[in-house]
């Protein structure tokens, strides 16, 4: 009889501590928000996004909503759906991309969205918050690659194009949950797929200039578990120690030659 898979807390204490930089600040943002809001409760109000209220003074609600969380399940459950999509996405594209997308375009472009349509499409007024606009864009994002290279997948009879899983998922969350966001959640699908398809590439900083960011500020020596933009040439996680007296050692004829993932 096979025995069932234990839970083991010496791997999930060693996976967080693998966690690259930008993944650990942008969950510490996610419970340290939902924890103030205890001795605040007001601060729920003033980061979610309720389209009546946005003007020119309170646009801080696009980058914020995805932050904010309505009680304790809501945060933790989005948490454990999160972290290995944006811990992968930032071991793919590095810390200083991630930061950058996360912390603009990837809030304001599905919050501007969902405002646009809920306020003048739908005329509703329905408040939003939680990362899982965030858990849609990226898994809609996977997608998209996984379609390249498997078109379809087949239940029964049907063949069903992969890129329609996130989508079906939308679905199933929505009739499974109570008191869901459908359009938020789609919000987010929508700029994942763009994402994926590379028609939102643009939004990120030329790689000349995040280089020559890293160089100038010395991130690769400064900050541990920081992802360098540059990973043909650095690596993952940088530029690995040297030791002294190996100038005698055999060298690559190819320099600059990538080892490992």
């Amino acid at each position: 009889m096979p025995s069932l898979p234990q839970f083991n807390p010496l791997r999930i204490r060693s996976y967080v501590l693998r966690l690259p930089l930008a993944t650990r600040l942008m969950m510490a943002a996610i419970v340290g928000l939902w924890a103030a809001t205890i001795p605040l409760p007001w601060l729920r109000a003033w980061a979610s996004l309720d389209p009546d209220k946005i003007g020119l003074a309170t646009m801080h609600r696009f980058n914020t909503f995805p932050l904010m969380h309505i009680n304790f399940f809501h945060m933790i459950f989005n948490v454990i759906a999160l972290t290995p999509l944006l811990e992968r996405f930032e071991s793919e594209f590095g810390t200083l991309v991630t930061l950058a997308l996360f912390t603009g375009p990837f809030g304001l472009l599905p919050g501007g969205l969902y405002y646009l349509l809920e306020t003048f499409v739908l005329r509703g007024n329905t408040t939003v918050m939680g990362a899982s606009v965030w858990v849609f864009l990226l898994l809609s994002s996977e997608a998209m690659k996984t379609y390249k290279a498997n078109p379809n997948f087949s239940i029964g009879p049907y063949k069903i194009p992969t890129w329609t899983t996130p989508l079906i998922l939308v679905l199933v969350v929505s009739f499974l949950v109570p008191n869901v966001s459908l359009l938020g959640h789609l919000c987010g699908a929508g700029i994942g797929f763009l994402w994926g398809l590379g028609y939102i590439r643009f939004l990120v900083p030329h790689e000349k200039i995040l280089r020559w960011i890293e160089s100038k500020l010395n991130l690769l020596g400064r900050l541990p578990h920081y992802v360098s933009v540059d990973q043909k040439t650095y690596g993952r996680y940088g530029v690995l120690p040297t030791a002294a007296g190996l100038g005698n050692m055999p060298r690559s004829p190819e320099p600059g030659q990538r080892l490992g993932p």
